[in-house]
């Protein structure tokens, strides 16, 4: 009887709806969940969060090879580092680092996809100004327009530098609007400039929130634009205006950190060299606030006495070290340190158990704030062991990364335990640093004629590091550092350029400028041709083979967005 009153019930109920919505359809119409609309965006606190979303998009969202620290695309391609860790593991970059990679490869669209989603919080930004509620005043458009326009030009960079084209998609386009139809065949770098160029007349000066760009910040990125461009006295003019000038977010005058790893260090973050950072904070309940890209790229194996404990990522190449020898206190320029005589010794084959004593030197001392080589101490954990810490030494070689990792006196402050691994730190990440935009000046420089102000310059950031040699517990030298400045006059134009161009690789090294520096010298295919000739000996099963050609120059085109929208709309880079 029960039972037959509750199907009686459940029937009448059910008749009842099916009257309901037969008059109307009004419950079709359900506002979306978790999305806001244009109306809540167009205020001034919904503008600023599109903002904010914009520039959160700067370190990838997780995507390790999207973000401009660019460990794979500058670094490892520029002979600086290899892949590292196990041939097994993320295969995906062993085509890259051989230069064997083609277009549908599972990485070819990880930096393209993060920069345009990146573009489109950009555009998002500009749109929503255009309809801008009426707390939103002039001066605001102008204040946030800025800011998006630098961050747009800043993808868009990105993109230039990988890709050479791809398709300019601006706030007036969109999807349904002529987006899909939008073809890769216009030069990128007359609209990163004309952004830059807004950024710079209207950004401030300093900015309330350090995280934000300001306008010394724009100068010094359009200047570095310039350099690709070759345009080289605009450069300049630029970069005289910053150095004498420029002063960071916060308000600090431009200069070098006193001592090299600080850095590198949570604590010291925004400091008087960052001229823009992406901002990094641990243990905020999502790691992708964290420095993201870097989890992979610490020593292996450590257990509690090391960082990271995975996965062994990033190893530096012997090429790289062999590069930090001095001779009477300078470089060797003549791209001769990979010779028996100069090459750096080091623990290649040999057990963490066995007697080891490191190289005697004379080295630079920046290479050990930069590498992690056995006996010498690993920021303040303890002295790196060598194998022990180190996956796979054939497929890699001997050495950890060192810079933006996290010292065991940031361990459980600005380093988060929340995650699978502890790798992720509240290290801020420098696309841009004064010493970058020293060198980069001292390139200008040369160019236009003046060398020995190009030596000022290199000199400036050379007396940085004799005033950085790493010290023992007791005070002594970790090795035997010898390093002076340039004191003869340069005369010769050429003899200038390579202290520069070396001087980038031992200032600079680890932080992913290099392929890029050597794509716009014109010298990738020497200076690898050195570096698989070295390493690709001593590492035959990773490297045996491998070669840079010039096809390589740009990475290509994804094959899955050509599929999307049609060969015809998008063109293959030349090869691919």
């Amino acid at each position: 009887m029960n039972n037959f009153k509750l199907k009686i019930g459940a029937l009448l109920a059910s008749t009842a709806m099916m009257v309901a919505v037969s008059c109307s359809d009004d419950f079709l119409n359900v506002p979306p969940v978790g999305q806001l609309s244009e109306n809540q965006l167009s205020t001034l606190a919904g503008i600023d969060a599109a903002l904010i979303a914009a520039y959160s998009q700067v370190n990838g969202r997780g995507n390790r090879l999207g973000s401009p620290s660019n460990w794979v695309w500058g670094s490892i391609r520029g002979g600086e580092a290899n892949k590292g860790t196990d041939p097994g593991d993320f295969t995906t970059i062993n085509p890259i680092q051989r230069f064997e990679n083609d277009a549908a490869g599972g990485e070819m669209g990880s930096k393209y996809n993060v920069c345009y989603e990146g573009i489109a919080r950009a555009n998002t930004v500009l749109r929503l100004l255009t309809k801008a509620g009426p707390d939103v005043t002039p001066a605001d458009v102008i204040r946030l327009s800025s800011q998006a326009r630098f961050l747009r030009a800043h993808y868009y960079f990105e993109l230039a530098r990988d890709y050479n084209r791809t398709p300019y998609i601006d706030e007036t386009v969109d999807y349904g609007s002529g987006l899909e139809t939008v073809k890769n065949d216009k030069d990128l770098w007359p609209f990163i400039i004309a952004d830059l160029d807004y950024a710079v007349k209207n950004l401030p000066n300093t900015q309330a929130q350090v995280g934000r760009v300001n306008v010394w910040a724009a100068k010094a990125y359009l200047g570095k634009v310039y350099m690709y461009t070759k345009e080289f006295a605009k450069a300049k003019a630029l970069f005289d205006d910053v150095i004498a000038n420029g002063v960071t977010s916060n308000n600090l005058k431009y200069g070098l950190v006193p001592y090299y790893d600080d850095m590198f260090r949570a604590a010291k973050d925004n400091h008087q060299e960052s001229v823009w950072a992406y901002q990094s904070a641990a243990n905020t309940g999502s790691v992708n606030n964290a420095n993201p890209e870097f989890d992979l790229n610490f020593p292996y194996n450590t257990g509690p006495a090391g960082p990271g404990n995975c996965c062994g990522f990033f190893q530096p190449s012997f090429t790289f070290v062999n590069a930090f020898r001095t001779v009477n206190g300078l470089p060797i320029l003549d791209r001769t340190y990979n010779s028996p005589a100069n090459e750096v010794k080091n623990d290649m084959g040999i057990s963490s158990g066995a007697p080891f004593t490191p190289d005697a030197g004379p080295l630079d001392p920046r290479l050990d704030h930069t590498v992690g080589r056995r006996g010498i101490p690993y920021l303040d954990w303890m002295d790196h062991p060598g194998q022990a810490w180190i996956r796979n030494q054939p497929n890699a070689g001997p050495y950890s990364p060192k810079k933006y990792v996290y010292a065991k006196s940031e361990q459980g402050s600005y380093q988060d335990n929340s995650s699978w691994t502890p790798g992720y730190t509240g290290i801020n990440f420098m696309i841009i640093r004064f010493a970058d935009i020293l060198l980069l000046a001292a390139e200008a420089e040369i160019e236009v004629g003046s060398l020995e102000k190009a030596r000022e310059y290199v000199n400036r950031v050379r007396t940085r590091a004799i005033n950085s040699f790493l010290k023992r517990s007791d005070g002594s030298n970790a090795a035997n550092y010898q390093i002076k400045t340039y004191d003869t006059p340069w005369t010769v134009k050429a003899t200038a350029q390579n202290a520069v161009r070396m001087e980038r690789l031992l200032e600079l090294g680890m932080e992913g400028h290099r392929f890029y520096d050597l794509q716009r010298w014109g010298t990738a295919q020497a200076e690898l041709d050195y570096y698989f000739a070295y390493d690709g000996v001593k590492l035959a099963s990773a490297l045996g083979g491998a070669k840079y050609t010039e096809k390589y120059k740009w990475v290509p085109i994804p094959q899955d967005q050509i599929d999307l929208v049609g060969s015809d709309i998008l063109t293959q880079n030349p090869g691919f």
